[in-house]
């Protein structure tokens, strides 16, 4: 089966998505999460698409409430159905629009600890990951945090040959995708009052940034 610009698997007579790389990076991933994840609470997925990650680590952190989201209608089918018997406490899945000014999640606002974003900002405009951040800023409380995985340039170069093609391929699809610069994610995070607290090595070139609250 081949897998849509995205890199979604999408089954005809199966309303869950499938992601290949969901499935690759699930455990690395969790290994990060368990040493960052702050207190409990409600944990807001950003561009969930298939849902398989929500399914996954929900019933690893049961002193927490995950919410998927995502900018595509068409995806929500697809999350709830991966979630819908995960174990775990998760919620329905919502569209949200990561580079709007306000996200629907006033009904969670209150209790949320954690933004999770995976594989999102090279595939979406730098509208996106600026919205993400402002809406960290204001949604975050001291202690929480927002969580970044995926291909990342360091000082304007890919860290792998994979990832430079990779960019230049995004870029050919649309001007407006691209591998992003960590730095550039920083400063933009830290306009926000947001901080990068930790960084971590994952395979295949690819890092989790870990950004919290500086006041």
């Amino acid at each position: 089966m081949t897998l849509d610009r995205l890199g979604f698997e999408k089954p005809p007579d199966n309303v869950r998505w499938h992601a290949p790389a969901a499935e690759r990076n699930r455990a690395p991933i969790l290994d990060v999460l368990r040493k960052v994840m702050p207190v409990p609470g409600i944990i807001l997925e950003v561009a969930a698409g298939s849902g398989q990650h929500g399914a996954w680590f929900a019933p690893e952190f049961p002193n927490h409430c995950w919410a998927p989201s995502d900018i595509q209608p068409e995806a929500l089918g697809s999350i709830d159905a991966w979630c819908r018997n995960a174990g775990g406490t998760i919620l329905p899945a919502r569209l949200l629009d990561a580079a709007k000014p306000t996200w629907p999640v006033d009904d969670i606002a209150n209790d949320l600890v954690a933004i999770y974003n995976v594989n999102m900002i090279h595939i979406a405009p730098w509208s996106a990951c600026l919205g993400m951040l402002a809406a960290a800023e204001k949604l975050l409380p001291r202690h929480g945090i927002l969580f970044l995985y995926g291909p990342f340039l360091r000082g304007g170069k890919a860290a792998t040959d994979s990832d430079r093609q990779f960019d230049q391929t995004l870029r050919n699809q649309d001007p407006a995708w691209g591998l992003r610069d960590v730095k550039d994610v920083a400063d933009a995070a830290r306009s926000r009052c947001l901080h990068l607290l930790d960084r971590f090595d994952m395979p295949a070139g690819n890092l989790s940034l870990v950004f919290g609250r500086l006041a």
